[in-house]
C-alpha cells in the first residue's frame, strides 16, 4: 500500500467550468491567484516535513476572465502556463516533484510543463455525459479522454480517475474503466486510477445529494482492479467515512494506494474533510497485513524507466528515491 507526502498547491480556484458539485471554484471578483511568495513559503515548511510532492491544483482556463488575466499580467505573465512552467521549476529547485492538475490544455502546453514536472493528472470522472457537467465544456468526455492520450503520446506520467455518485450508473462506470484500458493498452503511461466518492459542498446544487454507499465505491474499486490489474487503485482516505470499517474491505477490492496525504496543507477541494494521521493509516494497513510504502509524484515503475522523464525531474527523482522506486527513507 502506497500514499504520497505531499503539500498541496492550488494555484487559484477561479475556472471556466462550472459543476454542480464542486465547492472550491469561485467567480473572478471572490478568487485568489496565489503569489510566487506564497508558494515558496509552502515549498519551504513542505521540505521541512520531508514531503515530496508538490500537488498543484487550479480551475481550468481562467484567462477567459478578464479580473484573472489581469492579476496574472500583475505577477508578470502572459498566460496561466507561462506562471505554471516558472512555479514547478521552481519547485524542482526546491527539491520537490511537481505533480500538475491543470484541467484541459493542449498538447503543447502539457510538453512545456512535461519539463518540469514529475507527472500530470486529469480526472476523467465520466466517459458518459452528465447532467453536472452542463456548465462545464472541459468535463465534455471526448475532451478530457483526448487529453490523457496526448499525454501517452508525449510519454507523461499520468494519473486520471473516476468520481462516483454524480448520477451515473454502474454500466457508466465500467465504461469509463474501459475507455482508460484502451488508452493505457496504446501508451503506457497511466499510474494510477482514481475511485473518489463524490462528497456534498454547501452552498452548491448538490448540497443536499448523499454521498454513495460504500457499497458503490467497493463495487467501483473491484471493477478498476479486474478491468486495470496493472495500475494503482487509490481511494483517498479522508473521502470513505470511517477507516477502520471502510479500509480493509477497500484493500481486499484492490486498492493499493492512499494518493497524497499531507502534514502542512489541507485538502482545498475537500476542506471539509481533514487528512488521517499517516500513523493511523499505517496502523490500518499493517493490521491488514499490507506494507505501507512512501512515492513520490512518479511511481516506481516510472522512477526505473527514464523515456517518462525529463532531466531536471530525472536529478530530484533520483535524489528522492530509494533502488526501488519508492520514496528514499
Amino acid at each position: 500500500m502506497t500514499y504520497s507526502r505531499n503539500v498541496f498547491i492550488p494555484v487559484t480556484n477561479i475556472c471556466r467550468n462550472r459543476c454542480d458539485y464542486c465547492g472550491f471554484r469561485r467567480e473572478p471578483v471572490e478568487g485568489w491567484l496565489m503569489e510566487p511568495e506564497q508558494i515558496a513559503e509552502l515549498a519551504k515548511k513542505a521540505s521541512e516535513a520531508g514531503c515530496a510532492e508538490a500537488l498543484i491544483t487550479l480551475g481550468e482556463r481562467p484567462e477567459i476572465h478578464p479580473i484573472y488575466r489581469q492579476k496574472l499580467l500583475d505577477l508578470g505573465y502572459e498566460t496561466t502556463v507561462d506562471y505554471l512552467e516558472d512555479i514547478c521549476r521552481r519547485l524542482l529547485e526546491a527539491g520537490l516533484l511537481p505533480h500538475t492538475n491543470a484541467g484541459v490544455i493542449t498538447d503543447e502546453e502539457m510538453g512545456r510543463l512535461r519539463r518540469y514536472s514529475a507527472s500530470m493528472g486529469l480526472m476523467l470522472e465520466c466517459a458518459v455525459d452528465l447532467t453536472v457537467h452542463r456548465k462545464s465544456p472541459g468535463k465534455r468526455p471526448e475532451v478530457r479522454l483526448e487529453v490523457i492520450r496526448k499525454a501517452g503520446e508525449l510519454r507523461i506520467p499520468f494519473t486520471t480517475g473516476l468520481l462516483v455518485g454524480i448520477g451515473e450508473s454502474r454500466e457508466d462506470r465500467l465504461v469509463s474503466l474501459m475507455k482508460i484500458r484502451e488508452i493505457q493498452e496504446e501508451f503506457g503511461h497511466i499510474q494510477e486510477v482514481i475511485i473518489q466518492p463524490f462528497a456534498p459542498k454547501p452552498g452548491t446544487p448538490m448540497a443536499g445529494c448523499p454521498p454513495p454507499p460504500i457499497s458503490e465505491v467497493l463495487w467501483t474499486v473491484r471493477m478498476a482492479r479486474e478491468v486495470l490489474p496493472d495500475l494503482g487503485v487509490q481511494v483517498p482516505p479522508n473521502l470513505i467515512g470511517d477507516l477502520q470499517a471502510s479500509l480493509p474491505p477497500l484493500l481486499g477490492a484492490g486498492a493499493n494506494d492512499l494518493g497524497g496525504i499531507s502534514p502542512v496543507t489541507p485538502d482545498f477541494i475537500n476542506p471539509e474533510h481533514p487528512w488521517p494521521a499517516i500513523g493511523e493509516l499505517k496502523s490500518v494497513v499493517e493490521r491488514l497485513g499490507f506494507r505501507m510504502r512512501g512515492r513520490a509524484a512518479i511511481y516506481p515503475i516510472f522512477v526505473k524507466d527514464g523515456r517518462f522523464m525529463s532531466e531536471e525531474v530525472k536529478r530530484v527523482v533520483r535524489r528522492l528515491s530509494d533502488e526501488d522506486g519508492y520514496r528514499r527513507v
